[in-house]
């Protein structure tokens, strides 16, 4: 019994001790990686969303891969920005056409549901609603700012999809 606690032991700290060796490495050997907010550009796909920096890699993707993602969304942006998730999709689309996948090979549902909802909504609905910590008057001062890059996404064939019972509880209408 013992023999077997002190070899369990010795198996997990060498684990513990290969993961973080590989962790380091990954830290020295990504630095390169990192790029500075200047380096980052618009893409083909979607220009005015989704900016992305070129990334040297000893890994290319084939330009034949095929993407099926389904991004979930749940948390509302605050009222006046953009949301996250949104752009993290045209980022996505942008970075992926830049090293040469077609976009017919790339296929993205956004879901969206909880509070998240209102950043998907028009105009009049969006005025009307209130951000966390605002001011009726700072919501109806407020467009949605998300509207054209909600366009952009569709027009560049992104399915979005609202939960139903996430717009009947927001009483949102189609």
């Amino acid at each position: 019994m013992f023999g077997n606690t002190l070899i369990n032991k010795i198996g997990d700290d060498m684990r513990l001790k290969t993961i973080s060796l590989a962790a380091m490495l990954t830290v020295f050997t990504s630095v390169n990686a990192f790029a500075g907010i200047d380096n980052f550009k618009s893409g083909a796909a979607i220009p005015q969303y989704g900016k992305i920096a070129h990334i040297e890699t000893h890994h290319p993707l084939s330009t034949r891969t095929k993407f099926k993602i389904a991004y979930d969304m749940n948390k509302r942006t605050d009222t006046g920005k953009l949301s996250r998730n949104l752009e993290t999709a045209a980022r996505f689309i942008n970075m992926h056409e830049a090293v040469g996948i077609k976009r017919k090979n790339i296929k993205l549902a956004i879901v969206i549901h909880g509070g998240a909802v209102r950043d998907v909504t028009q105009a009049d609905y969006y005025t009307r609603t209130l951000g966390k910590g605002e001011t009726k008057s700072e919501s109806l001062n407020s467009e949605n700012l998300n509207a054209d890059l909600v366009k952009a996404l569709i027009d560049y064939g992104v399915d979005i999809y609202v939960c139903g019972q996430s717009a009947a509880y927001y009483d949102v209408q189609n």
